[in-house]
């Protein structure tokens, strides 16, 4: 008998443990906190547990879906502490495919191609450009994926720029919040996960297709033996969708050269970086109280089929 939705996926059941610790000096007291940590069930992840633990203790905890239908925990605190503990742990099935598991309508098979009068008005702010690129330089470097003579395979096309940002950038991990600038990424060619899933987006968008963000974890099987393969374990990972009609979203993990969801657990998908945050508050102290933050994503296998029945 086959499990409705996963019957082509092979299944991986995850452990996932996600530590934030903000340390002040003394003790200071806390505003509302936001947090989108758990993930949603889908045909490609069942969410099998999930706790949430606040140290001090949350006076109230609300959840609710944001305009994308990510899950979202708000915090209030009565208390003051000279530190903020949030922990996730969450326990999963992940249903695995490197390629899309629905085939492209034909007529998008090849670039360029455009989307129906049904999809057009539900994917046209995803089309929209967000961030400026006054020189052209985002723009110019999308349209060197288009063949120049004959036809453009699309699905060939998003593979080769996913390729191309892991094998001619430089992966840096940055703590500060935000997002470079995507011109910046592609003069630097460097960047953090989000910088790279960023500059995907904004490209893919130059050539007309609707793209988002995805955040998460990535699970690094080299770890397991102690070895280094994939970047972007040991903290919350972020990369791309891409909207194929017929396939639907697709996952592009810039970062690793990874197409499909192979070790891809997403947790919340935004039209923007700015909107998928895992964790923002606000304490109340002197400025000079901060001490900053620390965080500690363990992501473990705890078995692993081949195929579900």
């Amino acid at each position: 008998m086959l499990r409705w939705g996963v019957q082509n996926l092979n299944m991986r059941r995850l452990s996932i443990n996600h530590i934030t610790k903000f340390s002040y000096s003394n003790p200071v007291g806390f505003g509302d906190h936001r947090m989108m940590l758990r993930p949603r069930d889908s045909h490609d992840l069942r969410l099998l547990s999930a706790t949430l633990t606040l140290t001090p203790p949350a006076a109230s905890l609300r959840w609710l879906h944001d305009v994308f239908g990510n899950s979202v925990a708000i915090a209030t605190f009565d208390q003051q502490s000279s530190e903020l503990i949030v922990e996730s742990m969450l326990d999963l099935e992940h249903f695995e495919s490197a390629e899309p598991d629905c085939l492209i309508e034909a007529y998008a098979e090849t670039y360029p191609f455009a989307y129906s009068a049904e999809e057009i008005p539900d994917l046209h702010r995803l089309i929209e450009r967000n961030y400026s690129d006054p020189d052209h330089i985002v723009d110019f470097w999308a349209k060197s994926f288009v063949n120049s003579e004959g036809k453009t395979d699309t699905l060939a096309m998003l593979t080769a720029m996913t390729q191309a940002i892991k094998a001619n950038f430089k992966y840096a991990v940055r703590l500060s919040q935000g997002c470079q600038n995507p011109s910046d990424t592609l003069s630097q060619k460097s960047g953090s996960c989000r910088d790279f899933a960023l500059l995907m987006i904004e490209a893919v968008r130059a050539l007309g297709l609707a793209a988002r963000f995805v955040s998460g974890y990535l699970y690094v099987p080299a770890l397991d033996a102690n070895e280094g393969s994939q970047v972007g374990g040991g903290a919350t990972h972020a990369w791309a969708q891409v909207y194929l009609p017929g396939a639907r979203w697709i996952e592009f993990d810039p970062t690793n050269g990874i197409v499909g969801n192979r070790d891809l657990i997403r947790v919340a998908v935004t039209r923007d970086p700015s909107q998928a945050i895992p964790i923002v508050g606000t304490w109340t102290g002197a400025p000079c109280d901060s001490r900053g933050m620390e965080v500690d994503v363990t992501v473990t296998a705890m078995g692993a089929v081949g195929g579900s029945s």
